[in-house]
């Protein structure tokens, strides 16, 4: 779908990553090193599984991109064998809870043995050390004692979960390869590995920084959803339309404010001072009446060729459409739809990553490529410690 990426071997190209198989941030982490080319193996279950839902393969899209090796864990040999790739491998990321590697004998200590230059990346809800450390939870857990899952949501209304992506996937897994990236570059000049210690609940409030500076500075309250960003301000809302879909508005600078009552028809002279926040409940009431009598695509339309930050509201699919998404070749349609790796580079994006593997798919390959013999990978696979799996279908 769209315009290929440039071709390349990626900013990350040369660096080799061993992923311990989890779900969610862990993947997504795993994902984002592979998209900017780290040759990244993912050591699966050879049986059972952590997932909650039964997942097809083919389209476990935050697996592109990578190769599998199945093992059982619970054998010396098994563990052996992990200890053997970490000596050749760059770096190393997992996200069970403390204590998990270090039982089955690949914790920090045993890996950077093998590899004193390896990068630990280590991922957790709560961080590896704390009261809360071996405490279970997921991402709207990690969300609400972080204090940013009080933040969002309307006046009056419970705080609502922005899905799995602020603590989850931006405070976890985005800041894992932020961090692994960051040790990697540190070891240049060190020469040295490290264990990289990434907490969600830490990552989710690091995001929020700006919403801190707000609070420092008095322009943010403790009410929910009476605030510039969280739906308080009448010029930074979703607005129903008259065909039931919606519109999305942020003028907040006084010129994109000027043109956003212009296209809406309002005279500005009659109206009370933009930023007074006395009058932002009426001035929404009144905005919605106004943008419920066309449909979301006529005001797209009418906000087209202005500056006024008026945009429509748009399904994940709508948005693989869009002319903007289509010019850039935002998203990809094999074996699903998803979206592109982010960001772009002048002159070493990688190429479009491969499709998702199933496990244990190029187990004997990567184990020949980290120079295990024919007879080493027969007899792991003799003894029960390697599978090797099945191309996707």
């Amino acid at each position: 779908m769209g315009s290929k990426l440039p071709t390349g071997g990626g900013p990350l190209s040369g660096y080799r990553v061993l992923e311990m198989a989890g779900i969610g941030p862990g993947p997504f982490c795993a994902m984002l090193l592979a998209d900017m080319g780290a040759e990244v193996i993912r050591i699966d279950r050879m049986s059972g599984s952590a997932r909650t839902i039964e997942v097809d393969a083919r389209r476990d899209l935050t697996a592109r991109g990578r190769r599998s090796l199945a093992l059982d864990l619970k054998r010396p040999e098994a563990v052996a064998t992990v200890l053997r790739l970490c000596r050749t491998a760059d770096g190393l990321i997992e996200g069970f809870r403390p204590g998990v590697m270090e039982r089955l004998g690949l914790g920090p200590a045993q890996c950077l043995a093998a590899n004193p230059r390896l990068i630990y990346g280590r991922m957790t809800g709560w961080g590896q050390s704390g009261p809360l450390a071996q405490l279970a939870g997921h991402d709207i857990n990690y969300l609400a004692i972080s204090g940013m899952l009080y933040l969002m949501g309307r006046a009056e209304e419970r705080p609502a979960p922005p899905l799995n992506l602020v603590a989850d996937m931006g405070g976890g897994g985005l800041m894992l390869a932020f961090g692994v990236t960051c040790a990697l570059l540190e070891r240049e000049r060190s020469g040295k590995g490290q264990v990289v210690d990434a907490a969600m609940t830490e990552g989710a409030a690091l995001l929020a920084t700006g919403i801190f500076a707000q609070k420092a500075m008095h322009w943010w309250g403790t009410a929910r959803g009476a605030n510039l960003l969280d739906t308080g301000a009448h010029f930074y809302e979703v607005y129903a339309t008259k065909d039931a879909r919606y519109v999305a508005v942020g003028a907040i600078e006084p010129q994109f404010y000027a043109l956003l009552l212009e296209g809406l028809g309002l005279d500005a002279a009659s109206l009370p001072p933009q930023m007074e926040r006395g009058s932002w409940p009426a001035m929404k009431v009144r905005f919605a009446e106004i943008f419920r009598t066309r449909t979301r695509d006529e005001w797209t339309e009418l906000f087209a060729a202005r500056d006024a930050c008026v945009t429509p509201v748009l399904t994940p699919e709508e948005a693989a459409r869009h002319p903007q998404a289509l010019a850039r070749g935002s998203y990809r349609d094999t074996p699903a739809l998803h979206p592109a790796p982010a960001p772009r580079f002048s002159r070493s994006s990688a190429r479009d990553p491969e499709a998702p593997p199933t496990a244990g798919q190029h187990s004997e390959e990567i184990l020949a490529s980290f120079g295990f013999s024919g007879e080493e990978i027969a007899a792991l696979r003799g003894c029960g410690a390697m599978a090797q799996g099945t191309p996707n279908g």
